[in-house]
C-alpha cells in the first residue's frame, strides 16, 4: 500500500527490467486487521497497468480450504523467469499464521506474541514436542547443509572457468573491477577536477560541471534525478540515458549500458533506489531534486544513514533564492532537518571550487551518505590565488578559514553556501572601519566536528564576538557560535516572488 512501492514498481514497469520478480504476500490482514476497511484496489490489475507480467497462485483455493503448494509457487517462479522484456509479478494468495490452530488469518499474530499455548498447539500441529524448544533435528540439518553445500559447488564449478576465461581475456578491466569491487578511487580523479578563476556560476552548475569531467576517469559513477535533471544538472556530458531503446527520446537517447537515470516525479523510490545500487557494491549512484521537495525522500536517506551507505543526494534551490517560486518551494527548516540524521554529511559549498571538492570528499566517503546542497542562483567565484585566501581543497575540514582578519582579531564571521559571499562582503566593511574580521567558510558542519578540539578552536576562539549566517532556520548554531554569538537567519516562511 505505501506510496514508494508504487512508485518503484510504475518506474521498473516503465524500465522493462525483466529479471525482477516481486512475489506479493495477498494474506488480506495488515496491523489494523482486514485490509478491506482501506485497501480495496485489484493489486494484480495494478501491476498489470505498469507492464508487468502478472500471474497468481492461490493458496486458499478459492477460500475453500489451505495448501501450500509449493510446486505452483515454484512454476510460477520459473514462468515468470523465461519472460525477460518485462517484470514478473506473483500474487501468492496465503493465510497470514497458519497453521496456528487458533490464531491463523488473524492480525495479532503481526506483531503480538503468540503465547506459551499457542506455540505448544503449533508444534502439535506440526508434529514436534510440544516441551521442547529450540530443537531441530540432525536428519534435518544434514540435509539443509547438504543442499546448500551442493548448490554452492555447481554454482562455483560454473562460475569460475568462466571468470577466469573473462580476466584472461581483458587483462586491462581486471584492474577496475578491483579497483571498484575495493571502493577505490582512480588516480586520475583529482586531476580531472575542474577549477574555476574569479567570476559567478551557481554551484549547480558547478556540480553539473564537475560530473562530466569526471565521468570518463570514473566510470562507476551514475545517477540522476527525479524529473529535475535540466533544473538540478545531474545529467553528465555525453553519457546515454539508462533506459529501453525504444522508449529513447528525442532529448535522451540510450540503452541498458547507459548512465543517465530518469527516476520521474519518484523522490521516495529514487532515494532507495540510489542506496540499492551503491548497495551492490560495483557503482556508485547519486539522485537529485529539489532541496525541499528531500523531505519526499527522507525514509530513503534516514536508512541510508543507519546502514551506513554511501549514497549521494543532489539537492539544488538550496535557499529563498529560488526564483520565481514562492514559499511552498523555499527551504527554510531543511538544513537543521537534515543535520539532525545522525551519520548524514550535510555539504553546503560556497562557491564552484568548493563545490568539486564537495563531490571528491563524498566520493572518497564509503562509510555515510552525502547530501550535496547547491544552489539555483549564482554565487562568486572566490578568487582563491589572491593574498590570504585559502585553498578550496580546506573544504575537507569541514569549516576552515577562509579569510584572515587584518589586524587584531574581533569578530569571526561563520557562514555555508550562498551567504559566505555575504560574509566577504560584511568583512570588507568592517575591515574599513577597523574592525579585524575572520570569515569562516563551514561547508559540512559533520566534517567540522571530527577534526580534533584544538583545530575548532583555533577556527572558532572562545572570546571573539562570532555571528553565524545561514539562509535557514538558526537551530543548531547556538553550540557554534556560542552563548555570547549572534545568528543571522531566516525563522519564517518566505514569500512569493512573483
Amino acid at each position: 500500500q505505501e506510496g514508494v512501492a508504487s512508485e518503484a514498481s510504475s518506474l521498473a514497469g516503465a524500465q522493462k527490467l525483466g529479471n525482477l520478480v516481486l512475489i506479493y504476500d495477498d494474506n488480506r490482514i495488515s496491523i489494523e486487521g482486514d485490509t478491506k476497511i482501506a485497501f480495496t484496489e485489484d493489486v494484480a490489475a495494478r501491476y498489470a497497468a505498469y507492464g508487468w507480467h502478472v500471474q497468481s497462485v492461490d493458496w486458499t483455493n478459492g477460500g475453500t480450504g489451505y495448501t501450500e503448494n509449493v510446486q505452483a509457487l515454484w512454476e510460477a517462479i520459473e514462468a515468470a523467469r523465461q519472460v525477460t522484456d518485462r517484470p514478473s509479478f506473483i500474487k501468492l494468495t496465503t493465510v497470514i499464521g497458519w497453521p496456528l490452530p487458533t490464531k491463523a488469518g488473524d492480525h495479532s499474530v503481526h506483531g503480538a506474541k503468540l503465547g506459551a499455548a499457542e506455540v505448544a498447539g503449533l508444534k502439535r500441529e506440526l508434529g514436534f514436542d510440544p516441551e521442547q524448544n529450540f530443537v531441530v533435528e540432525p536428519e534435518v540439518l544434514a540435509y539443509t547443509r547438504g543442499q546448500a553445500a551442493g548448490n554452492a559447488a555447481a554454482a562455483k564449478a560454473t562460475w569460475d572457468p568462466g571468470f577466469a576465461a573473462w580476466m584472461a581475456g581483458n587483462p586491462d578491466r581486471v584492474g577496475l573491477l578491483e579497483r571498484i569491487s575495493a571502493r577505490a578511487l582512480p588516480e586520475g580523479l583529482v586531476g580531472a577536477l575542474p577549477v574555476y578563476g574569479p567570476g559567478k556560476k551557481s554551484t549547480r552548475a558547478a556540480s553539473g560541471e564537475v560530473l562530466s569531467a569526471i565521468a570518463e576517469v570514473m566510470p562507476e559513477l551514475w545517477g540522476g534525478s527525479a524529473d529535475l535533471a535540466g533544473s538540478n544538472n545531474t545529467t553528465m556530458k555525453g553519457q546515454p540515458s539508462f533506459l529501453p531503446p525504444e522508449q529513447s527520446s528525442h532529448e535522451f537517447s540510450g540503452s541498458y549500458a547507459g548512465r543517465t537515470l530518469h527516476f520521474g516525479i519518484r523522490e521516495h523510490a529514487m532515494g532507495n533506489i540510489v542506496n540499492a545500487i551503491t548497495m551492490s557494491g560495483l557503482t556508485r549512484c547519486y539522485g537529485g531534486t529539489f532541496l525541499v521537495f528531500a523531505d519526499y525522500m527522507r525514509g530513503a536517506v534516514r536508512l541510508a544513514a543507519l546502514q551506513k551507505v554511501p549514497s549521494i543526494f543532489v539537492w539544488t534551490h538550496d535557499s529563498i533564492g529560488v526564483g520565481e517560486d514562492g514559499p511552498t518551494h523555499q527551504p527554510i527548516e531543511h538544513l537543521a532537518s537534515l543535520r539532525a540524521i545522525p551519520g548524514l554529511d550535510v555539504i553546503r559549498p560556497a562557491d564552484a571550487n568548493e563545490t568539486a571538492q564537495a563531490w571528491l570528499n563524498a566520493l572518497e566517503h564509503t562509510d555515510r551518505p552525502s547530501a550535496l546542497i547547491l544552489s539555483r542562483q549564482d554565487l562568486p567565484v572566490i578568487d582563491r590565488d589572491a593574498a590570504g585566501v585559502a585553498p578550496a581543497t580546506e573544504v575537507a575540514k569541514g569549516g576552515y578559514t577562509l579569510l584572515e582578519a587584518e589586524g587584531e582579531l574581533k569578530v569571526v564571521l561563520v557562514a555555508t553556501g550562498s551567504e559566505v559571499s555575504v560574509a566577504v562582503a560584511a568583512r570588507e566593511l568592517l575591515q574599513a572601519e577597523g574592525v579585524g574580521t575572520r570569515v569562516v567558510s563551514m561547508p559540512c558542519i559533520e566534517w567540522f566536528h571530527g577534526q580534533d578540539p584544538a583545530y575548532r578552536a583555533m577556527v572558532l576562539p572562545s572570546g571573539v564576538a562570532t555571528v553565524a549566517v545561514e539562509a535557514g532556520v538558526p537551530m543548531g548554531w547556538r553550540d557554534l557560535v556560542g552563548p555570547a554569538g549572534e545568528i543571522v537567519a531566516i525563522d519564517h516562511f518566505g514569500e512569493s516572488a512573483a
